[in-house]
């Protein structure tokens, strides 16, 4: 049964739908409407979620990959190597067409996490899962507060993620909590960068 549960958390709080979340939620922070805050937002998966899904998918059905969330260490390099690239190019276009600085923001943290996940992935499998949701949920305390439901409801999610990944024996209980303090702190910092 808890097997099941770890599962479910797992694949609910998968770094796709957190990373479509939180562009949705960083877009709709400054956005001058609610209409302009789609724009850039779907603006935003089309270059990043949506190109980094599709390889996954296309790197697992060609058996490039062991699962959806590969596990294998060694095959992530080149999933982290795609994921800069759209994420940078993305970033750098957002910016240049004066999108929402909350997005331009999130999109700076996800280039800097990446990086740094990256280089750690050489020698050990930090946590994704754990990085991603502890990572939103500190930008989300960020722009809207403790007392905003987002940011509340995510930070409720980092423990329980945590322990997923721990119970799915997918990360060590090092690993999964390395990569949310890690990713908290790089949020922080890149967002203070922004503000300043």
């Amino acid at each position: 049964m808890k097997k099941q549960v770890a599962t479910v958390i797992s694949n609910v709080v998968n770094p796709f739908l957190v990373g479509l979340g939180v562009i949705l939620l960083t877009s709709f922070a400054s956005a001058a409407s609610s209409l302009d805050a789609l724009k850039w937002a779907l603006f935003a998966v089309a270059l990043t979620v949506l190109p980094i899904l599709l390889v996954v998918l296309y790197f697992l059905r060609t058996g490039r990959l062991d699962n959806f969330f590969v596990s294998i260490r060694e095959q992530r390099t080149t999933i982290y190597l795609i994921t800069s690239f759209c994420v940078v190019a993305s970033c750098v276009l957002l910016a240049y067409l004066d999108a929402p600085i909350t997005l331009v923001a999130a999109l700076a943290t996800s280039i800097a996490i990446t990086l740094v996940f990256m280089c750690i992935n050489f020698w050990w499998k930090i946590s994704l899962h754990t990085a991603i949701i502890a990572g939103s949920a500190t930008a989300l305390v960020i722009l809207y507060g403790w007392n905003g439901w987002s940011g509340m409801f995510t930070v409720t999610l980092v423990p329980l993620t945590t322990w997923a990944r721990v119970e799915l024996k997918s990360h060590s209980f090092a690993q999964a909590t390395t990569g949310a303090l890690l990713a908290a702190v790089i949020v922080v910092a890149v967002f203070q960068r922004f503000a300043a």
